[in-house]
């Protein structure tokens, strides 16, 4: 019974370190190939063979110590290099970030011509992006990013090729200014726009006064046929008037009583006519007391001549108006 359980136990054991150890075994002598990835089987650093078709490869020199493989990947990948610092041409630093996309297109380049891909690749990318940067103003770097993302791309493309490496998109996904920069090139935007501004104005200005001088030369020359066109209205109208005699000298009179201003007339009523002649004689004695009124000799006496024929006797009722 003991000699059974043993023999269970040693069973499991041997079962248990096995099947790994045959695992690890056969592992090292063979080589698993992915989708879109080459192995590069090396011997003493040289290359002898180099594995292609996805899958597992039984290769038996693997094991040995002068064996080496190296996993190389042709799927696309793509890496970002930030904050490369370049001068514009007016020497204003620019801070962008570079965005690239590649992939490996031979394997054996890639492995044996470029000792570290990462440094080269940045390296190259940021001395491609100062000599085509650096000759441009930073307005016009904003304005034609795309061009310049393409003339990156050329700029790089026979370097990368040599390295084995095709370089399908490349464009600058951040630009920035340093801070005191950023603030200078505020302060100037925002000065030429105070500029604008005034200019603007100033136009605006200009243009209200020549309108509004345009237009009061129109009114003045408007109101001026406007006053010709009442004199000759006028004229008409006297013409008309002057066909009926008496009302003629009825609007006449009425024009005269309307020249006397009332509060700088005298009115007598009630007095006879010898009365009436008695105050005429003394009316420059009055105007002498009063220097400021005024006297229409002509007008004077037919108002008063009218008063004097509708006044009665009966009436002693003396009324002076300011």
């Amino acid at each position: 019974m003991k000699h059974e359980v043993l023999q269970l136990i040693l069973g499991i054991v041997f079962g248990t370190f096995t099947i790994p150890l045959i695992f690890l075994i056969c592992k090292a002598f063979i080589i698993q190939v992915d989708n879109e990835t080459n192995i590069l089987m090396c011997r003493f650093g040289k290359l002898v063979k180099i594995f292609k078709k996805p899958g597992l490869h039984f290769c038996f020199e693997k094991i040995l110590p002068t064996c080496q493989t190296i996993s190389v990947s042709l799927k696309k990948d793509f890496r970002t290099f930030e904050e490369i610092h370049i001068n514009d041409l007016s020497g204003t630093t620019i801070i962008i970030d570079l965005w690239v996309e590649f992939n490996i297109t031979c394997p054996v380049k890639a492995a044996f011509q470029v000792e570290n891909l990462e440094k080269s690749l940045q390296s190259t990318l940021t001395s491609a992006a100062t000599s085509i940067l650096g000759t441009l103003e930073f307005k016009q770097i904003l304005s034609n990013r795309n061009a310049l993302n393409q003339k990156i791309k050329d700029e790089i493309k026979n370097e990368t090729l040599r390295w084995g490496i095709t370089v399908d998109k490349i464009f600058i996904s951040k630009l920035s200014l340093l801070p005191e920069v950023s603030q200078q090139l505020f302060d100037t935007v925002a000065a030429r726009l105070e500029k604008a501004k005034a200019d603007i104005e100033e136009v605006g200005r200009l243009d209200a006064q020549l309108l509004e001088a345009e237009t009061s030369s129109k009114v003045a020359a408007l109101v001026a046929e406007a006053k010709g066109q009442y004199s000759l209205c006028i004229g008409n109208a006297y013409q008309k008037l002057a066909q009926n005699p008496e009302l003629f000298d009825a609007y006449t009179k009425l024009y005269e009583y309307s020249l006397i201003k009332p509060h700088r007339t005298i009115a007598f009523q009630g007095f006879s006519d010898e009365e009436m002649f008695a105050m005429q004689g003394s009316l420059p004695q009055i105007l002498s007391y009063d220097e400021t009124s005024t006297f229409n000799p002509h007008t004077q006496n037919h108002f008063m001549q009218n008063i004097s024929q509708k006044s009665t006797s009966s009436h002693k009722k003396n009324e002076i108006s300011p």
